[in-house]
């Protein structure tokens, strides 16, 4: 297949974001065809935070280097434009700020409740070590919990025709292994 081709081709993107102790944060980006098979992938160099950007940033920390550092620096390196960009990293959520794209929170199995819809506050406060997300709009997509920011309502109606020709059975939560298991690999590779 040639490039102009895979260009063409509806692609989904997922984006996550691995802390490692070690090494700091690094990001990954990974395009995949509606079949499930891949078509890019980029992963960041690790950022560590140091110890005053910590109290500069403060709660805006995470959204800023999950959103703007990574995802928008991954997202605009493809040279796809995906149907959705999807996250298992709600402080990603924030790359829908700098990206004109819908951007979906996959929620894990035990997060949700068959047929759960509507406006809701996921746990990710102080209390849990991280700074609170805004309100969440979750609804399910095939066998998928999905969640958009309730300040980008219309997205959710995009997502649903763009991913419309999406397997039911299809799982956006399986790329995310993919994606950290190819994170390692890369890590293991550079020492």
């Amino acid at each position: 297949m040639g490039a102009g081709e895979a260009k063409s081709l509806p692609a989904l993107g997922f984006l996550t974001v691995v802390d490692n102790p070690e090494w700091g944060l690094i990001g990954g980006y990974l395009l995949l065809n509606l079949a499930g098979r891949p078509l890019e992938f980029h992963c960041t160099a690790p950022i560590k935070p140091n110890r005053a950007q910590q109290i500069l940033y403060g709660p805006t920390l995470e959204p800023y280097l999950y959103g703007e550092q990574v995802g928008a620096s991954l997202v605009n390196k493809s040279g796809m434009k995906p149907l959705v960009v999807c996250t298992d990293s709600p402080p990603a959520l924030a790359l829908r700020e700098h990206v004109a794209l819908p951007v979906v929170l996959v929620l894990p199995t035990e997060d949700t409740a068959e047929g759960t819809d509507g406006v809701a506050d996921l746990r990710h406060d102080a209390a849990h070590g991280r700074p609170p997300l805004p309100a969440l709009a979750r609804f399910r997509q095939g066998r998928n919990q999905l969640a958009i920011p309730a300040a980008h309502g219309n997205d959710r109606e995009q997502v649903a025709s763009r991913l419309q020709s999406l397997d039911e059975a299809f799982d956006l939560a399986e790329p995310f292994t993919r994606i950290r298991e190819a994170i390692e690999e890369a890590q293991r590779g550079s020492r």
